[in-house]
């Protein structure tokens, strides 16, 4: 308590230059260097740190604050113990060695559970050492990744990673600042390891405020349909602003995300996503017809105006709400404005590349990229659509093939494939059919562990599945997959079985969501349809598949399940 109070002295003209302690996600200190993530880099004030008299440097980038001390303030925090070692540098020392050192790291960044390492060459990498390691759940390659699994303590670890190895948060660059997008041993990545790539580094750092804007969308609905909240009243309209305006301008959010990945000016990918949502486009729609392109095909779009004569084709709905778009074209984007950067004189460029990049990329997104863009997300729906369309069994053969194999998808990173297919789907229907099924997996599997904690009597399996159940109730698996049913092969076949029970229910009934809620059971209230329509019955199906699932995988496990001889 006395430690941690000097260092909370230490601390204390900090944090209000760094937006108050609220703000600060987790604090890493290594000798005289403390680091911050933040929340909100915006509140940060780099200029008001660096004039305070015990800092000697500042630098702030990718949300990551980094100050250095004075020689004497740092030698004063040392005689006074303020600055104490993070208690994960020791796990952060035996990652790093075991994933080949540090040399062979070529970028680090973290998940929800995971350390997600590209790696020079994977081969100098010692899975047997990381995955025998206490604070190391588990080992995974896929996509082009070399991920450590560790859990909920993940973002400490990552901290201690970096600063241990001294590695930077943003990745592997090139002399002049381009993403390395290479893997093991230098090869180009494939073409579907990379659009998982894409779609993974684009839509998850907004994950967590789509599914807190998905649980108040699903609250809404459910306080309106019983009458607590109406749909007339203000107070509804003002959550609702929030709760459908995240997803409405989804395209202005994943300009800035997509912008990061794909090492664009952040405002430029902004500014292509407000060109899309942009109310006077979007009502065009809603005008004189002045043609028609696919006449009579399933890809039929109407043209309201035209650039230049030539016409602008875009969905009834426009491209609010939409994904591929806006994703399609930062990436494009990107290598015109480096090309630009380095042909446009010093004394101009300021406004200049974001000028042409801007003038060219919103008429090039409105007439191609958009276009096409809307005919693969229909190619994509027509797939699934024509499997949940087949009489009688499609919905079963579509939700046993989802509930079955989604676990499977999550361990190597695919499921990112199929997430846009929901977003198309909210986009253009208002809700989504083909992936409900995933939803009662996760209760599958969080059940087996349930079965596992009451049959098992080994103690140290037993502390790692309870924490493991915890988290599986509230939709997070990683712990149950890799700490407990996964490394036991048979519990894992066992929740797959009664994801595809609980799944084939769901397709059978078309359980529609409405919006991409939250995580276990934060997750029920996105089955709620919010015009009143259906109410809440999709989100009593769900819950009968959910109870379907979890007593199958229960069930199974409970009578077949058998701890393995002791080892002698």
């Amino acid at each position: 308590m006395q430690e941690d109070k000097r260092q909370q002295d230490l601390l204390t003209p900090v944090y209000p230059l760094v937006g108050g302690q609220a703000n600060i996600a987790s604090t890493a200190r290594r000798g005289s260097r403390i680091s911050m993530t933040l929340k909100d880099e915006s509140l940060a004030d780099p200029e008001q740190l660096a004039a305070l008299p015990f800092i000697a440097a500042v630098s702030l980038q990718n949300g990551r604050l980094r100050f250095e001390l004075t020689e004497q303030a740092f030698e004063k925090s040392k005689k006074e113990n303020q600055l104490m070692a993070s208690k994960y540098d020791g796990l952060a020392r035996i990652i790093i060695q075991n994933v080949g050192g540090k040399s062979n790291i070529i970028s680090v960044a973290h998940c929800i559970t995971r350390l997600r390492f590209k790696l020079k060459d994977e081969s100098k990498a010692n899975k047997e050492v990381l995955e025998s390691t206490d604070g190391v759940i588990k080992v995974m390659q896929a996509g082009g990744q070399y991920q450590v699994v560790i859990g909920n303590q993940v973002n400490d670890v990552y901290d201690a990673v970096l600063e241990v190895g001294h590695l930077a948060a943003a990745g592997a660059v090139d002399e002049e600042g381009n993403a390395v997008e290479e893997t093991a041993g230098g090869s180009k990545k494939s073409p579907i390891s990379l659009l998982i790539d894409v779609i993974s580094g684009t839509l998850q750092p907004t994950l967590g405020v789509l599914a807190a804007t998905g649980i108040i969308k699903g609250l809404l609905a459910l306080f309106d349909f019983i009458g607590l909240i109406p749909a007339a009243s203000g107070t509804y309209q003002v959550w609702y602003a929030v709760a459908d305006g995240f997803f409405y301008f989804l395209p202005i959010i994943l300009g800035y995300t997509a912008a990061k990945k794909f090492k664009l000016n952040e405002f430029i990918g902004m500014a292509i996503g407000i060109a899309l949502c942009y109310p006077a486009m979007v009502n065009s729609t809603a005008g004189t017809v002045l043609g028609t392109v696919f006449t009579g095909t399933a890809f039929e779009m109407s043209y309201y105006l035209t650039f230049f004569g030539i016409p602008v084709i875009m969905p009834a709905s426009g491209y609010t709400s939409s994904v591929v778009p806006i994703i399609l074209a930062v990436a494009i984007a990107a290598p015109l404005e480096r090309w630009l950067k380095k042909v446009v004189p010093d004394v101009i460029k300021l406004f200049v590349v974001p000028f042409g990049t801007i003038i060219v990329m919103v008429p090039l997104t409105y007439l191609v990229i958009g276009p096409i863009a809307s005919i693969l997300c229909s190619v994509l729906s027509l797939i699934f659509n024509a499997i949940y369309g087949i009489p009688v069994v499609g919905g079963i053969i579509g939700g046993v093939l989802i509930g079955a194999f989604w676990q499977v998808l999550v361990i190597f990173g695919l499921h990112w494939g199929l997430v846009p297919l929901a977003m198309i789907n909210f986009g253009l229907l208002g809700y989504d059919f083909i992936l409900s099924p995933y939803f009662c997996v996760s209760f599958a599997q969080t059940f087996v562990v349930l079965a596992i904690i009451l049959k098992t009597k080994d103690e140290k399996l037993k502390k790692i599945a309870i924490p493991a159940f915890i988290s599986g109730i509230f939709g997070v698996t990683e712990p149950a997959i890799y700490g407990v049913t996964l490394p036991k092969k048979t519990p894992f076949i066992y929740s797959c079985i009664a994801g595809a029970i609980g799944g084939a229910f769901t397709g059978l009934m078309g359980t529609r969501s409405y919006s991409a809620g939250g995580l276990g059971l934060f997750g029920l209230p996105s089955f709620i349809d919010n015009t009143g329509v259906m109410g809440v019955t999709n989100m009593i199906y769900i819950i009968i598949a959910i109870l379907i699932a979890s007593v199958a995988g229960f069930a199974m496990t409970y009578v077949l399940y058998k701890d393995e001889p002791a080892k002698k």
